[in-house]
């Protein structure tokens, strides 16, 4: 009943939305209260998750999508955001802004959370599709499955070490069979984009014409100074990455601490901002005002930010359900081998939302059975972490709060959202799982 109940919740956000036009913040809290309501969830239950589930997302991402706006403003608005792009089309060719972006996602999410990597990367992306003369379905399609393949694959990402740690996999077999994992994805994702996505057009700034452009250029600042709000936060937030590894390689005393404190999403943003505040020509304060630079960047926000947490909440009323417990035990009566965790973490993933939730459940649930199963070598247990983390990638959509990050600040609908970014992860995690489905039958 939950799943026939998960079904007609997704079919209702969907419909509501593309054919009536009902907002998707008004969407996501009506089906979290509906779906609550008759899956038998007690009436004070229902509300706690709803509250729960928007505040953890907001207090998880919201600060960090405020800040990411603001860079993101005064780049664009300073013109930084368009020398940026002509540098980089220097480098990988005036039409190779998708192939660029993918790859860019791919390493940056190894360190990053996938919605802070988006947020960071989205004004650069913007500006090297506005340059390029492409569709930003593409390139943001392209830099959302490159974030989510290495977020959900390559340690040191949460999901991938805690699904080692649980299964008592190596983790260094872990990152090489992640690794290998993600090849075909990758290649996957190229041919998704190049091949589909590039069909559908969305203008990658539609208030800005060409003069626009030109005239901000000419008072545009260097490429270095333009570059740094964004490059300052990444580096910062890997090296935080870095001092948490169980070497300690910075140590643990006074300055390990700095490292990990200057390296928290939020505190790096916020070194990008002030950065970011360096780059007009000519500094005005007016543009912190509420009716500047600052207050056009929070009215962007605002909107992302209440229908990501709206979805936070509808992920979190289908956790409070126990549909994650009904869906494990019904796939773990089949004899499926290595496919069994991957089909458990697929249909959590699924349900719920959560790819991190999803890979630590399934974890939780595959470990005492790993000896019955056959899976007692370490290249086995290895395999078997990545197989499941491969389930884990399928799908995102509208219960995933990355869903809602991509398709809000690319300007994509749900439809399109569901065209581009949830079609692209079902082939990117089935391509992943196949890859270690080889693997198994080559080494093992």
């Amino acid at each position: 009943m939950l799943i026939v109940l998960l079904i007609l919740a997704i079919a209702f956000i969907v419909i509501s939305t593309t054919k009536f036009k009902l907002h998707p913040f008004l969407a996501l809290i009506i089906a979290a209260i509906g779906y609550g309501l008759c899956s038998g969830i007690p009436l004070d239950k229902i509300i706690s998750s709803v509250n729960n589930g928007f505040g953890s997302t907001v207090s998880s991402i919201g600060i960090v999508i405020v800040i990411g706006c603001i860079i993101g403003t005064f780049l664009e608005e300073s013109g930084g955001a368009y020398v940026m792009a002509r540098s980089v089309l220097g480098l990988v060719g005036e039409k190779r802004v998708p192939l660029a972006m993918l790859i860019l996602g791919y390493f940056i999410s190894i360190p990053v959370y996938a919605d802070s990597g988006f947020v960071i990367l989205t004004p650069l992306n913007r500006a090297l599709s506005k340059k390029a003369g492409i569709t930003l379905a593409a390139t943001a399609c392209a830099l959302g499955l490159g974030l989510t393949i290495t977020h959900c694959l390559i340690p040191p990402t949460p999901g991938p070490i805690a699904a080692a740690g649980i299964m008592e996999a190596d983790l260094g077999l872990v990152i090489l069979t992640g690794i290998a994992a993600s090849i075909l994805p990758l290649l996957v994702a190229w041919l998704f984009v190049t091949k589909w996505a590039t069909r559908t057009y969305i203008d990658p700034d539609p208030n800005e014409t060409d003069a626009d452009i030109v005239e901000k250029v000419k008072h545009a600042p260097s490429a270095t100074r333009s570059f740094l709000p964004v490059v300052i936060p990444l580096l910062l937030i890997v090296l935080r990455s870095v001092s948490t590894f169980p070497s300690a390689p910075f140590g643990e005393g006074t300055f390990a601490k700095i490292v990990g404190f200057i390296g928290e999403p939020v505190v790096a943003l916020l070194i990008g901002m002030v950065l970011a505040f360096t780059l007009p020509k000519k500094f005005d304060k007016e543009m912190l005002s509420s009716t500047g630079w600052v207050g056009k960047s929070l009215s962007s926000a605002a909107i992302i930010i209440m229908i990501t947490a709206a979805g936070g909440s509808f992920g979190m009323i289908l956790r409070d359900s126990g549909i994650a417990d009904v869906l494990s035990e019904s796939l773990s009566r089949f004899n499926l081998g290595i496919w069994l965790p991957f089909l458990i973490a697929f249909a959590l993933k699924t349900a719920q939302g959560s790819s991190t939730v999803a890979i630590i459940t399934t974890a939780s649930i595959i470990a005492p059975l790993m000896g019955v199963m056959g899976f007692v070598a370490p290249l086995e247990k290895a395999i078997l972490v990545t197989a499941l983390c491969s389930g884990a990638m399928m799908v995102s959509h509208v219960n995933d709060s990355f869903f809602w990050v991509v398709t809000q600040m690319s300007g994509m609908n749900i439809k399109t959202g569901y065209k581009l970014h949830t079609l692209g992860t079902f082939f990117c995690g089935l391509a992943a799982m196949l890859t270690m489905s080889a693997m198994y039958a080559i080494f093992c």
